[in-house]
């Protein structure tokens, strides 16, 4: 059986009777106490015990109570604390609430009273607790291994990870650049049973089509010019981990040929060498082109594609997602905030309105950059649209000479922003809601008023109709 913990309340009061009587009407109603009988050493306590609540006399023999709130506000802003005092006073009680007193009592008092203001302050506590922790499960919710998004899309994404990470299964990832496509490789490992071995990753396109051969399968000493030592390649040295190939399309032709051989045997030579190395690693590629194409180009061999592609995870830009802009910009504005020790909070609406509105043709990297120069420039505790990179103020800025046929009724320049943006989103009705700056179902409403008509829900229509009939 779990025992409770007992609440634990200081108590700071320069007269030993009240602070007597305090400690045993607290500890009689359940709590632990400690008292103490002036404010340092009241301090003291508060820091070194971490009280749950602090019942403290307004006037002190070394410092004044408000005062003494405010310390323990420094030490813990959410600290609870009860003032009393035997000459109260209205503006006295506003300088304790204003420096965060929970409550204020006038002696004399009487038990009920200070037993109820107390489990009324402790109850706030508890509730305030378990919003922060509601608050972090959310967030832990929507972050896998540093991977961000509570849209549908990533949700779905981080259930796949989730699936797929324990097995030995050849992982392809597929995105644009910048849409963290390394982050995914690193939460596919480290959540798999291979997390304690190595982790090799190689960008096939940084490095010379020339060195790709010997920097995967290593070589023996004089095997070519230049060779003067045996070098471990990074097949070997993911034995027992995993190996990431970064832009595996921009391998050449025939080392994809040695590579499928690799997979399919487990083994093969350094170059040079007649020393046959077992290897036993998972295969995770990433590629930012589109394979299909790249196949029928000839770029990438068909059975080498099949290899690798056993569990192919999709990353979607962040046009795709616009919802999960504002939790991206809260996670970048902490990160830089701490990073360079700016007192910057917030966004302003109007720069969140240039964030939103932006298409972010380089992904959540190229947002990742525009917050951290915007927490560097920041003069104020909020982002301005002025902080923000001066490219992505022109881009999303509306031209100036633009005019309005004059025939024109509100209700038409309403249809045509909204027909232009579902076009522009390829009809996402989610995402166009969240650049035109309103809910999902206020934008269905205005579709059925200026009677606008998705032109490829038709055609999906009949599609389904004729499977349901074949």
């Amino acid at each position: 059986m779990i025992t409770k913990r007992k609440k634990k309340v200081l108590a700071i009061d320069d007269e030993p009777s009240m602070t007597e009587w305090l400690k045993i009407l607290l500890e009689h109603a359940g709590y632990e106490v400690r008292t103490a009988l002036i404010g340092i050493r009241g301090e003291e306590l508060f820091k070194s015990w971490k009280p749950d609540a602090v019942i403290s006399d307004m006037l002190l023999p070394d410092i004044d109570g408000v005062d003494l709130v405010r310390s323990f506000k420094q030490v813990n802003p959410d600290a609870e604390v009860i003032l009393i005092s035997g000459h109260g006073s209205i503006p006295k009680a506003v300088d304790a609430i204003k420096a965060g007193a929970s409550f204020f009592l006038e002696k004399p008092i009487e038990a009920d009273g200070i037993l109820a203001l107390l489990e009324k302050a402790l109850e706030r506590k508890d509730l305030q607790m378990e919003n922060q922790q509601l608050k972090q499960r959310l967030q832990d919710r929507y972050k896998f291994a540093n991977v961000i998004g509570r849209s549908k899309k990533m949700q779905e994404l981080f259930e796949l990870i989730e699936n797929v990470a324990a097995s030995d299964a050849n992982i392809l990832i597929q995105g644009e650049n910048g849409t963290g496509k390394e982050l995914i490789a690193n939460a596919i490992h480290y959540n798999s049973k291979r997390s304690k071995g190595p982790f090799i990753k190689i960008n096939c396109s940084a490095i010379p089509k020339d060195l790709i051969e010997s920097e995967l399968f290593g070589y023996k000493k004089g095997a070519f010019t230049g060779a003067s030592y045996d070098k471990e390649g990074l097949f070997e040295m993911a034995d027992g981990g995993s190996l990431l190939l970064d832009e595996i399309g921009e391998m050449p032709p025939f080392l994809q040929t040695k590579l499928l051989r690799v997979l399919q045997e487990r083994e093969f030579r350094p170059i040079g060498s007649d020393r046959i190395v077992h290897v036993d690693f998972r295969l995770i590629c990433a590629t930012n082109i589109d394979l299909d194409m790249a196949l029928r180009d000839g770029r990438v061999r068909e059975d080498l594609y099949f290899r690798i592609n056993t569990i192919t995870l999709r990353v979607p830009p962040l046009r795709e997602r616009s919802e999960d802009i504002p939790l991206l910009c809260e996670h970048f504005l902490e990160k830089f905030r701490t990073r360079y020790q700016k007192n910057v909070k917030s966004i302003a609406p109007a720069a969140y309105h240039l964030l939103i509105r932006n298409r972010w043709p380089g992904n959540v990297r190229e947002l990742e950059n525009a917050l951290e120069r915007a927490v560097l420039v920041a003069k104020g505790p909020e982002v301005t649209p002025a902080d923000l990179p001066e490219t992505l103020r022109e881009e999303t800025a509306a031209p100036s000479d633009f005019v309005f046929p004059t025939h024109w009724t509100l209700a038409d320049i309403e249809k045509m922003a909204i027909v232009q943006t579902l076009q522009r989103t390829n009809w996402n009705k989610q995402e166009a809601a969240a650049i035109l700056g309103l809910y999902r179902p206020t934008l269905y409403s205005k579709m059925k008023k200026h009677e606008i008509k998705d032109p490829g829900r038709a055609a999906r229509q009949q599609q389904q109709r004729m499977a349901t009939t074949v």
